[in-house]
C-alpha cells in the first residue's frame, strides 16, 4: 500500500488495526477463545478442543507469514518486538513465559482475555489491566527523574548475561540453514503447519464444532492482517524517486518532512508487528497519562482499544454484558498477584499468549517457541497446584508441588506425595 504522505499512511495503519481489533474482540468474546481456558480444559478435563483452536490460530498465522514474506510484503527480521533478534534471550523467554503462565491462571485470563472481560463489564479485569499497565510501563520506561527501569533494577544484571549471541537470526530457518534462511523457513514452516493441522483435524469433537474453527481461523487471520498492515504500508518520496517504509520515513524525517508536526515519539513502534497485549497496556498508560498526546499513539494502543470495544459491542448484542466485582479479599489478592506476574512475565518474555504464542511463533523464532511452551507449563503447573491445595488444605507446598509435577508426568509416579481424590 503506497501513500503520498506519512500522515495518510499512519492514519490507514491505525484505523486498519483498530477495525481488525474490533472484529477480533467481538469474535473472541462470542466464541470464548481463551488460552487459559484451553490449558484448563486440558489439565482438568482432558479436553484438548480449545487448545486445538489455539494451535489452529498458530497454524493460520504461520502459513500467512510464509506467504507474506514470500511476496516481500513483510520483513519480520526487523519486527517490533525483535522476535528474530540475533541475541537469544532464552532465560527471559522461559522465565517470563513461566511467570506469565502463573499470572494468567491466578488472574483468570491472559492479556487478551483481560481486555475481553473489560468489554464484557468485568471490573476485576480493569484492576488487573491497571496493575499490568503500570508494571509494563516501568519495565520499559525509566522512573521519573531517573534512568532506571524495573527491568534494569530487578533483572538486567543477572539475566541478560545469560543471553546467547548468534551469528544470524534466531528463527528456525536461519538456525538450520544460514545460507538460505528464506527457503528453509518455507520448508520448516510448511512442515510445522502440516503437522499441526493433522493433529488439529484428528479430533472428531473439534471437527464437529464450528466455533472452534471460527475462533482459530479469525484469530490467526487477525495476526496476519496486523503483519500485513504494519509491514506493507509505504510512503512515496517523489523528490528522491523512492518509497520508504514508515520506519525509514521516521529515520529520515529531517530530510523528507518540512516540519516536526505529526512525528511519532518513537520509530520502533512503526516497525512490522502484529497483535500482542502486555507492552501495549503499558503504552496505553503512557498515552493516557500524557493527556492523549497523538505522538504516542501506536499500533498497540489502538489494538487494546479495539479489542475492548469489540468485546463490549458483542456483549451488548448478545445481552451478556454484566458488572462483575471481586467475591472477597482473597479473590482480589489472587487477581492482583496474577496481574503482577503477568506484567513482569509478559515484558520479560516479550509477549503473551497471543504476542509470543501466535504472533511470535508465526515468525518461527526459537525464543517465541520457548516462551509459548513456558506459558503453557506455568499455567498447567499452577492449576495442578491449586487443585491439590484445594483437596489437601493442610498439605505442605512441597508435597503439593511434587504431586503436581508427577501429574504432569515430569517426575516418576513413585514420587507422588498426595493421592488424587
Amino acid at each position: 500500500m503506497l501513500f503520498e504522505s506519512f500522515s495518510a499512511a499512519q492514519s490507514t495503519l491505525l484505523w486498519g488495526v483498530f477495525i481488525v481489533a474490533l472484529i477480533l474482540g467481538a469474535v473472541v468474546n462470542k466464541t470464548n477463545f481463551c488460552t487459559m481456558g484451553a490449558v484448563s480444559d486440558m489439565v482438568n478435563m482432558g479436553d484438548y478442543s480449545r487448545f486445538r483452536s489455539w494451535l489452529l490460530a498458530i497454524t493460520v498465522a504461520i502459513i500467512g507469514m510464509l506467504v507474506l514474506e514470500s511476496y516481500g510484503l513483510v520483513n519480520a527480521d526487523s519486527s517490533f518486538p525483535p522476535y528474530r533478534s540475533s541475541q537469544l534471550v532464552w532465560a527471559e523467554n522461559i522465565l517470563g513465559g513461566f511467570m506469565f503462565g502463573i499470572g494468567m491462571t491466578l488472574a483468570s485470563g491472559c492479556g487478551n482475555k483481560t481486555l475481553i472481560r473489560i468489554g464484557g463489564g468485568n471490573i476485576k479485569s480493569i484492576m488487573v489491566f491497571i496493575v499490568i499497565a503500570v508494571i509494563a510501563y516501568f519495565m520499559t520506561n525509566p522512573f521519573p527523574g531517573s534512568d532506571q527501569t524495573l527491568f534494569s533494577i530487578l533483572f538486567y544484571d543477572w539475566i541478560r548475561p545469560l543471553a546467547i549471541s548468534l551469528d544470524g537470526n534466531q528463527d528456525l530457518g536461519s538456525l538450520i540453514n544460514s545460507d538460505n534462511p528464506v527457503g528453509t523457513r518455507l520448508i520448516v514452516g510448511g512442515i510445522m503447519a502440516a503437522m499441526l493441522l493433522f493433529y488439529i483435524v484428528k479430533s472428531k469433537h473439534f471437527r464437529s464444532n464450528p466455533e472452534f474453527w471460527i475462533a482459530g481461523i479469525v484469530v490467526g487471520l487477525a495476526v496476519i492482517a496486523g503483519w500485513y498492515l504494519s509491514g506493507s504500508i509505504k510512503v512515496d518520496i517523489p523528490d528522491e524517486g523512492e518509497q520508504y517504509s514508515m520506519v525509514q520515513y521516521y529515520e529520515n524525517w529531517d530530510m523528507v518532512s518540512e516540519s516536526e508536526e505529526g512525528k511519532p515519539a518513537q520509530g520502533m513502534t512503526l516497525s512490522p508487528q502484529s497483535f500482542t497485549f502486555i507492552n501495549p497496556m503499558g503504552q496505553t498508560l503512557g498515552y493516557v497519562s500524557s493527556g492523549l498526546n497523538s505522538a504516542l499513539l501506536t499500533f498497540g494502543i489502538v489494538s487494546v482499544l479495539g479489542i475492548i470495544l469489540g468485546s463490549f459491542l458483542w456483549a451488548l448484542i448478545s445481552k451478556s454484558f454484566r458488572i462483575e466485582w471481586f467475591v472477597n479479599f482473597k479473590d482480589f489478592f489472587t487477581h492482583m498477584i496474577g496481574a503482577i506476574f503477568m506484567g513482569f512475565g509478559g515484558v520479560l518474555a516479550m509477549g503473551c499468549t497471543i504476542g509470543q504464542g501466535i504472533t511470535g511463533v508465526s515468525t518461527l523464532a526459537l525464543g517465541s517457541i520457548l516462551a509459548f511452551i513456558s506459558i503453557v507449563f506455568g499455567s498447567a503447573l499452577t492449576m495442578k497446584i491449586q487443585y491439590y491445595q484445594m483437596l489437601y488444605e493442610d498439605a505442605s507446598f512441597f508435597a503439593v508441588l511434587i504431586t503436581a509435577l508427577v501429574e504432569l508426568k515430569l517426575l516418576p509416579a513413585g514420587m507422588r506425595k498426595l493421592e488424587a481424590l
